[in-house]
């Protein structure tokens, strides 16, 4: 039998517990920031599509289109049609938080047009990360419900640590991606010093997601490790 799968306590249900907390935390300091920052006009008073679009031009970046689209911080840039996708909060505000993510939604543009390595790297991963985060768990389960058989399980975990390996990867991706925002928002002149100073508190605040994600990720793995990789005991 496999600890934490029989009866009695399972501590390492307090490893997913951190990471939902951590999560938790990570995603109520990154609203609570956009919308502090979402009330303060830019000087410039230009929008996030219109900061969006300068930036892009003044890398010589003609084919990418910027188009609005509905919800709240849904903002992304889709490599496969070539478009920035700004949300309500985002598109049409002249905010300096709304500028910032349109900014760095524009980083993640440059890194594509520039072959930035690790962002080659993560859209590689994305076809095995979407079987790993379906089809891990499922795996480990129908090992576990077919007596214990190993080969199942860890095949389970190796897929799912294939969804950890894209947490991970994604870091500097989106760190490079603030950078690269920060510093064209300020060479362009689109924000002053103080206005990129808060820009980089909701960029800051955004990236620590993705932190709090890779390591929620890197904490369910190193659970699985642990009842399946050596805990293990016969009835």
């Amino acid at each position: 039998m496999y600890y934490g799968y029989g009866y009695g306590f399972d501590w390492t249900y307090i490893l997913l517990l951190i990471g939902v907390i951590v999560s938790g935390i990570a995603s109520m300091k990154v609203n609570s920031t956009f919308k502090k920052f979402a009330k303060i006009s830019s000087t410039a008073g230009m929008t996030g599509a219109e900061a969006a679009q300068r930036i892009l031009y003044s890398e010589g970046i003609m084919d990418v289109s910027i188009q609005h689209v509905a919800g709240n911080l849904t903002d992304h840039y889709n490599p496969s049609t070539k478009t920035v996708n700004l949300s309500d909060a985002t598109y049409g505000s002249t905010s300096v938080a709304a500028i910032g993510v349109a900014a760095h939604e524009c980083g993640h543009v440059i890194q594509h047009h520039q072959g930035y390595a690790p962002l080659s790297i993560r859209t590689a991963l994305v076809p095995v990360a979407n079987i790993g985060s379906k089809a891990g768990m499922p795996l480990i389960i129908l090992g576990l419900f077919l007596g214990s058989n190993p080969t199942l399980i860890n095949l389970g975990i190796l897929v799912f640590s294939f969804g950890v390996a894209f947490q991970v990867v994604t870091l500097p991706v989106e760190f490079n991606a603030s950078s690269r925002a920060v510093q064209k928002l300020g060479t362009l002149g689109i924000l002053n010093p103080e206005e990129i100073r808060d820009t980089k508190k909701v960029l800051s605040a955004a990236a620590m997601t993705y932190v709090a994600s890779a390591f929620a990720a890197i904490l369910s793995l190193l659970r699985l490790l642990i009842l399946f990789g050596g805990n293990r005991r016969r009835n």
